[in-house]
């Protein structure tokens, strides 16, 4: 029989710690095929580097549990009781010196229960190496990963073939939002940015009220989620008209989004990518502009590895995604960024968006 925690396993001992330990999140949802919520109550899954796993459960979701088809021992707990006592039981049921747990997700009193159960243990960050477990993605998580973009690039067309002038960035989000439902979205992959005018040159705006005018950059910034994998895609355009400003910025961005497509394959390195995208904005005549790296990893989360920037000397693999979204931003004027999610192969790679990346005039 197959050990699904071989991996974790093997990891452990790269690491030289006793143990791996998962809370909800992606790389439980990845291990186990299904969510479980985080709330005030505690769940943390335990792999040692050998014999089976063991697990803390609150008592009300024993139910969803039994359907993960779990290996090891469970301690249960109930809020009147706490759930001291169900750490203090995982402590003498597998006692531990050393475990690495994922540094950006689990929560500060989670580690602290887990400190208090097992006096002297060493609890180290192994994010980096536990997340870095999904980066090559499979067959399956390519096509959930295509499902999620496929749904985001119908929503798109929909919403911009609709855009006129006089209408407000709050208007253009909710019609987004309603769009990726009624063509299959399960969820949204982070809430949409859809900015105009000078909100565009803030790269994590908010919409507001603000009407449309002729002239303006209309920037969004959006993804759907699907079989739990994440799209994440920027088009910008302009509403009227654009300037011949706005026309040597929008080329000058294109021109770096498409070296991005061209140099990545397996084998280079992410600083190698990112200098290279960014060489492209830095001899142009906008390179005071710059704000961003080039991107991030894309999969069960928006923003994982690999993370596409200089002095990440970290390989990029085949099957490696990756978002490929040079910008230039004026903070008193308007930003341009375009985004693509990239797919690498062995001699290249092949992007997974397919949404037109040539200057659009809307309205």
């Amino acid at each position: 029989m197959t050990d699904r925690y071989a991996e974790f396993r093997a990891l452990a001992r790269s690491l030289g710690v006793g143990a791996v330990g998962l809370v909800p999140g992606p790389n439980f949802e990845r291990l186990y095929h299904a969510h479980f919520s985080t709330s005030e109550r505690p769940t943390l899954v335990v792999i040692p580097e050998t014999g089976p796993p063991a697990a803390i459960v609150p008592n009300l979701e024993l139910g969803s549990w039994a359907a993960l088809g779990f290996e090891g021992e469970v301690f249960d707990w109930r809020d009147q009781d706490g759930y001291a006592e169900a750490f203090a039981a995982l402590g003498r049921h597998m006692p531990l010196s050393s475990i690495a747990v994922e540094g950006q997700v689990m929560r500060v009193f989670v580690h602290h229960a887990l400190a208090a159960a097992c006096p002297g243990i060493e609890i180290r960050d192994g994010e980096t190496a536990i997340s870095g477990l999904r980066m090559v993605k499979t067959g399956a998580e390519v096509a959930a990963l295509e499902e999620a973009i496929r749904i985001s690039e119908a929503a798109l067309g929909e919403v911009t073939d609709a855009v006129r002038l006089g209408m407000t960035e709050r208007e253009i989000e909710s019609r987004l939002v309603s769009a990726l439902f009624s063509h299959g979205a399960e969820g949204l992959a982070f809430g949409p940015i859809v900015a105009a005018a000078e909100n565009s040159a803030k790269p994590h705006a908010s919409a507001r009220d603000y009407a449309l005018q002729s002239g303006d950059a209309l920037l969004i910034d959006f993804g759907a989620r699907a079989q739990g994998f994440c799209a994440d895609i920027t088009r910008t355009f302009f509403v009227g008209h654009a300037s011949d400003e706005a026309r040597a910025v929008y080329e000058t961005v294109r021109s770096a989004n498409q070296r991005g497509h061209e140099v990545a394959r397996a084998g280079i390195t992410a600083h190698e990518i990112d200098d290279a995208v960014q060489s492209i904005l830095e001899a142009s005549p906008y390179a005071d502009r710059i704000r961003t790296k080039t991107g991030h990893g894309l999969g069960r989360e928006v923003h994982e590895a690999p993370y596409i920037m200089r002095g990440n000397d970290q390989t990029v693999p085949a099957g490696a995604v990756f978002t490929n979204e040079p910008g230039l931003y004026d903070l008193e004027s308007f930003g341009v960024r375009i985004e693509d999610d990239i797919l690498v192969t062995e001699d290249g790679c092949r992007s997974l968006t397919t949404f037109p990346r040539e200057m659009r005039i809307l309205g």
